[in-house]
């Protein structure tokens, strides 16, 4: 499952279902949550679930209410026929388990949001247990700032201060924890051409694998920051090469600097995005 970027469309909208999939997105997330307001719901599931009997040339994930959410099950029946189901303010591994568990036989890959509660960040440790079910772990700064009474979750720069910092750090470690995709959270800032770019690149650069985005123009920007390129191809293959060239080798020279079996492993992780991506 390629998840360089996946598009938030809300479920009560459903004229913009055809351009967020034609937006050249990995994927979609119909959003059940909190760009619906209570009083659309209804109307929002009744859209979502017409869209997914239809086919799709790209993944669609429904994000659902919390788990004990009134409607919960109302969620999940419009949900069928999802790719994958984003759970919010999941506090840990047992969350997965017990939606993983109301899907029963129908259960699709599950996304936790994995961080907007307290509670949830003293979780991110425990996702390897139900990596089986999970399509990868994702992080929010939003919902966790209101839920502590902090003011803001950025600096005036728009750089997240400490606290989230941590919060950020944590969930990225969390999904590789448990061997599943790290998917970077949304860049508000639609407007902000550069400043998007800055922050995808420091998101690849730190270990994440996909992101979010908020409005289809701000796709093509993630899916280039995701994507390896020529440079970084090149010089994974000539790693490999390297070491394909001397098989008894624990480190070589090349280029001027020492390499060694990490930079093998990242050789070929780089190589596999890139097949990924093309």
């Amino acid at each position: 499952m390629r998840l360089r970027s996946l598009l938030f469309v809300p479920g009560d909208r459903p004229e913009r279902f055809a351009k967020a999939v034609a937006s050249g997105a990995d994927a979609v997330i119909l959003d059940l949550e909190d760009s619906v307001a209570p009083a659309a719901k209804s109307a929002a599931r009744e859209a979502v679930a017409q869209f997914l009997r239809e086919s799709s040339p790209i993944l669609r994930f429904v994000r659902i209410n919390p788990l004990g959410s009134d409607g919960l099950a109302d969620d999940l029946s419009a949900a069928r026929g999802a790719d994958g189901v984003m759970l919010p303010k999941a506090e840990g591994a047992d969350d997965v388990a017990r939606l993983s568990a109301l899907m029963g036989v129908r259960a699709v890959p599950i996304l936790p949001v994995a961080t907007e509660t307290p509670l949830a960040i003293f979780g991110l440790g425990g996702y390897r247990a139900v990596a089986d079910r999970l399509a990868g772990l994702t992080w929010g700064a939003e919902d966790l700032p209101a839920a502590i009474g902090a003011v803001t979750a950025r600096e005036t720069d728009g750089r997240y201060t400490a606290p989230y910092e941590v919060v950020r750090t944590l969930a990225l470690m969390g999904a590789h924890a448990a061997g599943v995709a790290a998917i970077e959270t949304v860049f508000p800032s639609i407007r902000d051409d550069e400043g998007l770019v800055a922050y995808a690149a420091r998101g690849a650069r730190d270990g994440f694998s996909g992101m979010m985005a908020i409005h289809p123009a701000q796709v093509r920007t993630i899916n280039a920051a995701f994507s390896p390129d020529a440079a970084a191809i090149a010089a994974a293959e000539a790693i490999v090469a390297a070491f394909a060239a001397n098989p008894a080798a624990g480190t070589l020279q090349l280029d001027g600097r020492m390499i060694d079996a990490p930079h093998l492993k990242q050789a070929h992780a780089i190589l596999a995005r890139a097949r990924s991506a093309a």
